[in-house]
């Protein structure tokens, strides 16, 4: 069954599924002016990240697959077939290694495999292609009140409505690793 994919995805302001990248405090100012000096007005645009590459939850796990290894991604978003809402992720690197443990099949549905979203209980924060990289690396080390650490960033508009990208914790070191003290 050939699943069409989009990586524009509208993401509801009154969606509770979209809350992911979450940071339930500002950002502390110090740590900020500390970081800004190693990312110098750097934004997440920067990165270049590549747009989000999306499933349903009703694809099999195997076209999930193939389709990150075609394009060398190690994270999906799930949304939904009807409104394409954001509902979930799934990360490749996990999925092979539940799939390795029998967990699930390649013939199982995402949806059996998917990471959704919390739908209560946290703040979202949002990342835009304007987000400073240093706002992005607190984002990824799980913010200012030790949140949970994040591997990956869905990058949408300043409203929420579209996804435009993926941004890594990859993609950020090895920003930083390329750019000159």
């Amino acid at each position: 069954m050939a699943t069409t994919m989009s990586n524009t995805i509208p993401v509801g302001t009154n969606d509770p599924a979209s809350k992911m990248a979450e940071i339930a405090s500002p950002p502390n100012p110090s740590l900020l002016s500390q970081l800004a000096a190693r990312y110098r007005g750097a934004t997440v645009e920067d990165l270049d990240p590549p747009s989000a590459l999306s499933c349903h939850p009703s694809d099999p796990i195997s076209h999930a697959l193939l389709t990150a290894f075609e394009r060398d991604y190690t994270h999906l978003t799930v949304i939904s077939p009807t409104n394409r809402a954001l509902l979930g992720y799934l990360s490749i690197p996990n999925l092979r290694s539940i799939l390795a443990s029998g967990t699930v099949q390649e013939t199982d549905e995402v949806s059996k495999a998917m990471i959704k979203f919390r739908r209560k209980g946290k703040v979202y924060k949002v990342i835009t292609m304007e987000t400073p990289l240093e706002e992005l690396e607190m984002f990824f080390n799980g913010g200012v009140e030790g949140g949970e650490r994040q591997e990956f960033a869905v990058v949408t508009d300043d409203r929420r409505r579209f996804v435009l990208g993926v941004a890594t914790r990859t993609d950020l070191e090895e920003f930083a690793r390329r750019r000159p003290a």
